[in-house]
């Protein structure tokens, strides 16, 4: 039985490119996998496609399941369907898993042509230009000249950022969630730190664990529960867990006591049954390099000055990752421009996170948007 309001049943695609791709690293792929979905139908004119970009630990699976028996629906699945804010009766919907990502897309784990074995730690690091060029061969291949929007939410945000400035004839609108126009030093030291608890894992094996039969999962996991802690407000923290402990007192030893323990515990195993180490550390070196000012702040409204999209940025006043703060820059330089940007700041208690949640207030603005989107009132 379909869910309401749900896609349905899901099926990944994968698209093999057979045009070389340079890398800003140097490196050239001389062809490429991507594995995407998509939901809704592409209309006539080719011109209702909205592509969503996915954050750090994401990927291509936004709405829908894979089975009737699938536990859990895709990331975004509150937002995408038949009538919901994104509505796929109107829009044709796509998620794609990034290059070197984790879920099908080529990447770490994936066998190098050359040497016929996983590329391991030889995988290149990846930008999100590239990323961005690597989705623009995936919506020529569909016969789709000019995207209706583009949207993301933290790292997937500074992707719909950087489709705007790389293709701005190709992009009509781009909605910003939960992101910046760059990552501060706090945040570059966060991503080093988990990244330092993966290399260090004596599993590692310098990325080449594949061969070994094992994977890195001490350190991953103890990088998924750093960044957990900082995907949250320290009032939703204590909302959730306070300062509650499992037994009725004290067990003066190491174990698990208090609930946030076992809730980051339960969250960093998880994490680190799904997803690739390496594939991890190169998510977070691109967002490191994201920077379309090359660390000069005050040139960001000079880099928008091709844009030609409309933009819609939304902020949370509980987000201390991406804060509020760092989203009017962006709209600061828009506005530089003369650029169209609608702009909320939504109060929310959930942190970084506000961005997945389903809350109406932030759900609402985003449905009409999308209504401006089709000429909707």
């Amino acid at each position: 039985m379909k869910e309401k309001n749900s896609v349905g049943i899901v099926k990944s695609k994968n698209f093999i490119c057979k045009n070389p791709l340079k890398l800003d690293s140097g490196v050239l792929l001389n062809e490429f996998e991507l594995t995407y979905e998509t939901y809704g139908k592409l209309n006539a004119k080719h011109d209702n496609a909205v592509l969503v970009c996915h954050a750090l630990s994401g990927n291509h699976h936004l709405a829908g399941r894979y089975s009737s028996s699938d536990k859990y629906p895709g990331w975004w699945d509150s937002l995408i369907g038949p009538n919901k804010p994104l509505d796929t009766n109107k829009f044709f919907v796509i998620g794609v898993n990034n290059l070197g990502g984790s879920h099908g897309s080529t990447g770490p784990k994936s066998i190098n042509p050359k040497t016929k074995k996983p590329w391991g730690s030889t995988f290149p690091i990846i930008t999100i230009q590239d990323w961005i060029n690597s989705q623009n061969e995936l919506i020529n291949h569909l016969g789709i000249s000019k995207l209706s929007g583009v949207l993301g939410g933290s790292l997937g945000g500074m992707q719909a950022v950087q489709w705007s400035i790389q293709y701005p004839e190709k992009v009509k609108n781009a909605i910003v969630i939960a992101a910046a126009p760059n990552l501060t030093a706090q945040n570059i030291a966060f991503n080093e730190v988990a990244r330092q608890a993966i290399v260090t894992d004596t599993s590692f094996n310098k990325g080449d664990y594949y061969k070994l039969g094992v994977t890195p999962k001490m350190g991953l996991r103890i990088a998924r529960m750093l960044g957990h802690i900082t995907y949250l407000s320290d009032d939703v923290m204590g909302q959730k867990f306070g300062r509650k402990i499992k037994n009725t007192e004290y067990q003066y030893n190491l174990d698990t006591e208090f609930e946030i323990e076992s809730y980051l515990n339960y969250q960093g195993d998880k994490f680190a049954n799904e997803f690739d180490a390496n594939t991890y550390i190169r998510m977070t070196k691109a967002l490191d390099y994201f920077d379309p000012t090359n660390g000069n702040k005050r040139k960001l409204s000079s880099v928008f000055k091709e844009i030609q999209s409309e933009f819609l940025i939304i902020s949370f006043t509980s987000d201390w990752r991406f804060s509020p703060k760092r989203s009017k820059e962006i709209v600061k330089a828009l506005l530089d421009n003369n650029i169209k940007v609608s702009y909320a700041e939504i109060t929310a208690t959930s942190g970084h996170d506000a961005f997945l949640m389903s809350d109406d207030r932030y759900h609402n603005i985003l449905r009409s948007y999308f209504k401006r989107m089709l000429g909707v009132k």
